[in-house]
């Protein structure tokens, strides 16, 4: 007997067959009440990545239209065959598609999924005891980079500048891995200690999110047809985690304030993709 597998992965899902399109909503809903009857009827087949919702353009019939993306491809499969042509939430059907745009991006691998986002999804397939973090080492590395000085701003200011190794675990698993995070940012002298001390603290959080989500970006989730899950890591042998000291062994992007405010949102403003497969 064949089992069917997937591999989940802790990167924003591109793959076209993990996504599907809704339309012929009625009018008579407003935006908010669709969003949160789709996401109910959705989210009841797998976990879900982002769900939209948008009005017809003025030159089409009055109504909405969605997209719905999942980790899954096997449940967006099964949610497009079980709902299109369904009534759902309304007293009329509505159409359920699979995209079918081939996304270039997927060569190069996917974005890396916010640090709320991978928590969800690993508490989805994982439970809430299913995995756990330990922050191997923080250290603040300003006087490690160029001196301590920056010249990112008009004005020369006190770099700062934190480092971080955390461990994530899979007790049930046998399995751990690790990741390092780096934020850095620019403090302005003028404007005192109180803006120096509540930078410092923001930049200890983001770099800590950014380290355990450097560490999900290893995980590989193999969930097979009959319910069951595994969970592997990928480890690259060149890659150097200490336990008790980062400095001269961080080797990664530096994620300065800018970056951080850029991505504050969870709901990634992603193109729409209105190729479907016609044929289900």
């Amino acid at each position: 007997m064949e089992i069917e597998v997937e591999v989940i992965e802790f990167r924003v899902p591109a793959e076209n067959n993990k996504t599907i399109f809704i339309w012929d909503i009625q009018t008579g809903f407003s935006e908010a009440f669709i969003y949160e009857a789709l996401w109910s009827v959705y989210s009841a087949f797998g976990a879900l990545y982002l769900l939209k919702v948008c009005p017809n353009a003025a030159v089409a019939t009055p109504g909405f239209y969605a997209m719905v993306k999942f980790y899954s491809s096997a449940h967006a499969s099964k949610a497009q065959r079980a709902t299109d042509k369904q009534c759902l939430f309304q007293s009329s059907p509505v159409k359920v598609r699979l995209s079918t745009k081939q996304n270039p991006n997927l060569f190069f691998g996917g974005q890396s999924l916010s640090h709320a986002r991978c928590q969800n999804l690993a508490n989805h397939y994982l439970g809430f005891n299913g995995w756990s973090t330990r922050i191997v080492t923080l250290k603040d590395i300003s006087k490690c980079a160029d001196a301590g000085w920056s010249l990112h701003t008009a004005s020369q200011g006190e770099l700062l500048k934190y480092g971080c190794v955390a461990e994530l675990t899979f007790p049930q698993y046998g399995v751990t891995c690790r990741g390092v995070g780096v934020a850095e940012d620019v403090v302005d002298p003028e404007k005192g200690l109180e803006e120096k001390l509540w930078k410092r603290g923001r930049l200890m959080k983001w770099a800590k999110d950014k380290a355990v989500v450097g560490a999900f970006e290893k995980v590989l989730l193999i969930v097979f047809g009959n319910g069951k899950i595994a969970v592997e890591c990928r480890v690259n042998q060149e890659e150097v985690l200490p336990d008790d000291d980062i400095e001269g062994a961080i080797q990664v992007n530096n994620i300065s304030w800018t970056d951080f405010e850029a991505d504050g949102g969870e709901d990634e403003d992603l193109p729409w993709d209105f190729t479907v497969d016609l044929s289900h």
